[in-house]
This record gives structure tokens, C-alpha cells and sequence, in this order.
């Protein structure tokens, strides 16, 4: 068994074990409406064993960062067909990433009427780009009453739904990096006092919410979670990360969803590839700084069943193939990887046609 095995994760059927991580890569267009950039973008990497796409909005309120696409209008559900079709036709297998930010997010990037909304009313510390006004500092936002909670994970349902009619093979819950159910994890940015705050059970509730009507519209076998214990990004912080996800994934991996992605962190004070083991052994997706050669051990000795690169792709459009054929990695530009247009986006080369 090597990157190059084909895997069978839940209903999808993936050719191989090499996986395209999701990555912001800021190339919507208006209205948060993918483009044709972003179309070729997708095909040009669609021999990875699965694309999980840069994440999605499921709401207007779910956007936080500059020209990131959204699906929750009939003019993103077609333009995603449109980058679901191109993958498909090159044989690859591709996935919505869902992403509500919540506090991680500037009104310059929203369009009108829209809010940021959180657990709790705590702003994040940090500034957040924008086009029209350079760095900002994050909004203050909202906080979710009890009665409204329900419309959100409501967005979740409607975003796997719209996923789907867009011709995505599944969907994975972004659930790190400090958006939205991160937000109710964590201690640092949940001070509710009612049944979603306060204990473990409560501030679990919102993300097992979440991935039940997500399941429940697409099947558990086309549904993942994205996870990062103890991640500090966005000024997210937990008392206790270790307990937290305990009972996040005891919880989840009864659900038999399809895979758990988990970006790991040797610094942290949790194992997040042993916990990830523990619960989702045989269908673990792991991440963060691979090398190549290193991915192949991991798969080889079943400690995981695929690893997902990011960076790799960004410049490696064929990763898979020069992996088959032993060819050197290219290099991506750090400059472009969020400027508009497809210079660094789509306009790096095949290893046949040199750099």
C-alpha cells in the first residue's frame, strides 16, 4: 500500500491517497461567485485522489475574508457545477469544504446587510485584509441568540444541499483555525450560559448539530471533518483541548462519517494524530508539512489512509504524477498566493513543460 493505492472513504471511491488540502486562495469574483479561473484552477489538479476545495460560505454572514466564494445564491450553485464538471471530466473526485468564519471577519468583506455573528460578543484580536481599506482590525461581532442558532446550522443543511445540486462528490465541516464551530468549542470564545455553553456537552453541541443535518442531507459517507486541537489561530484558545475533542470525536465517530482530516501539531500540547487514530484510525486524512517521501511511510504503515498537501499543489498542478515519476518539485511564489488574476494561480506549468 502506497500514496498511489486507490482508497475507498465512505460512498467516495478516490483513485489515489494523495489529497489537494483546502487553501484560501481569494479568486471569486463578485457576489462571491466562483469564476472561470477558479474552474481551471480545480481541473488542472483534479488527478489528486480528492480535492477538498478552499472554503465556502454557506451564508453572506458565513464570509469574513476578501473575494472567497460562497453557495448559498443560484449564481454560485452554477458556477460551482461548472468547476465540479471540469474535475469530473479529468476522472477526479472533489468536495465542498464548508466555512462560516463567524468573528473572523471585516464589513468591508461582506456585502450589505450582512453581519458577523459569533457565540459569544468577544472580538478577535488581529488585523484582517481588505481591498478597500488595506488591514482592518476584526469586527465586533454579534452574538447568536438561542433562538437563532437553529437558522444557522439550518445554513449548514442548505449548504450541503446547494453542494450537492452543484455536482460535489461530498462535503467537510471546517472546524479549526478559529471560524464558527470553533468558536463554540473553545472556551476562549464561548461564554454562553445557556445549552450551548459551559460544559463540554454543551459547547460540542453546536459542531454535532452541524454534522448531523449534514449528514442527514448528503449521507454520512460523503461528509468530513476538518480539525486542528489546540490551534491558536484567529485568537482561538481552549482551557482544555485534550478534553474538548475527547468528546468531540467519541461523539462524531459514531456518526460514521466519511473521513477525519486532521492537520497535525507536534508543538501542541495534543497528539492530534493519536487522537485522530483512536477514533477515525482506518479513515484519517492528515495534514500539515508532509514531504512527499514522509506521506508514503505514514501510508505504508496504516498510521493513516491519505495525507493532504497544500503548498505542493499551489505550484505542482501534477503532484500525483510527478510523485509516480520521481520529477522535482517546483517552488510557489509566496507573493501571489492571494492577489487577483492567474498569475500564480493557474499559471503554473505541468513538469513536461518545464517552469
Amino acid at each position: 500500500m502506497d500514496l498511489l493505492t486507490p482508497l475507498k472513504l465512505g460512498d467516495l471511491q478516490l483513485q489515489n491517497r494523495i489529497v489537494m488540502a483546502p487553501m484560501t486562495r481569494s479568486r471569486a469574483g463578485t457576489d462571491a461567485v466562483p469564476t472561470a479561473l477558479m474552474t481551471e484552477y480545480y481541473r488542472q489538479r483534479a488527478s489528486a485522489g480528492l480535492i477538498i476545495t478552499e472554503g465556502i460560505a454557506p451564508s453572506a454572514d458565513g464570509l469574513g475574508y476578501c473575494r472567497t466564494p460562497g453557495i448559498y445564491s443560484a449564481e454560485q450553485v452554477a458556477a460551482w457545477r461548472e468547476v465540479t464538471t471540469a474535475a469530473h471530466a479529468e476522472g477526479g473526485c472533489i468536495v465542498a469544504q464548508i466555512m462560516h468564519v463567524g468573528r473572523v471577519a471585516s464589513h468591508y468583506n461582506k456585502p450589505a446587510g450582512a453581519e458577523t455573528v459569533a457565540p459569544s460578543a468577544i472580538t478577535a484580536k488581529g488585523d484582517i485584509y481588505t481591498d478597500q481599506a488595506g488591514m482592518q482590525p476584526m469586527d465586533a461581532p454579534r452574538a447568536l441568540t438561542l433562538a437563532e442558532i437553529p437558522g444557522v446550522i439550518e445554513e449548514y443543511r442548505q449548504a450541503t444541499a446547494n453542494a450537492l445540486a452543484a455536482g460535489f462528490d461530498g462535503v467537510e465541516l471546517h472546524c479549526t483555525s478559529g471560524y464558527l464551530p470553533a468558536q463554540f468549542l473553545s472556551t476562549g470564545t464561548n461564554r454562553r450560559t445557556d445549552a450551548y455553553g459551559g460544559s463540554v456537552a454543551n459547547r460540542a453541541r453546536f459542531v454535532l448539530e452541524v454534522l448531523a443535518t449534514m449528514a442527514a442531507e448528503a449521507g454520512a459517507g460523503r461528509v468530513g471533518m476538518r480539525i486542528c486541537p489546540d490551534n491558536s489561530f484567529n485568537d482561538l484558545s481552549d482551557d482544555d483541548p485534550q478534553e474538548t475533542f475527547e468528546y468531540l470525536l467519541a461523539a462524531a465517530a459514531g456518526m460514521d462519517l466519511a473521513w477525519l482530516h486532521v492537520i497535525r501539531m507536534p508543538a501542541g500540547r495534543v497528539d492530534n494524530l493519536a487522537l485522530g487514530q483512536r477514533y477515525f484510525g482506518d479513515r484519517l486524512i492528515a495534514n500539515e508539512s508532509y514531504k512527499l517521501e514522509e506521506a508514503g511511510d505514514a501510508v505504508a504503515a496504516g498510521a493513516v489512509a491519505a495525507v493532504s498537501f497544500g503548498r505542493p499543489f499551489i505550484a505542482n498542478p501534477d503532484l500525483v504524477a510527478r510523485w509516480h515519476q520521481q520529477l522535482p518539485l517546483a517552488k510557489f511564489d509566496p507573493n501571489t498566493l492571494y492577489t487577483p488574476g492567474p498569475e500564480g494561480y493557474t499559471s503554473y506549468p505541468p513538469a513536461a513543460q518545464g517552469r
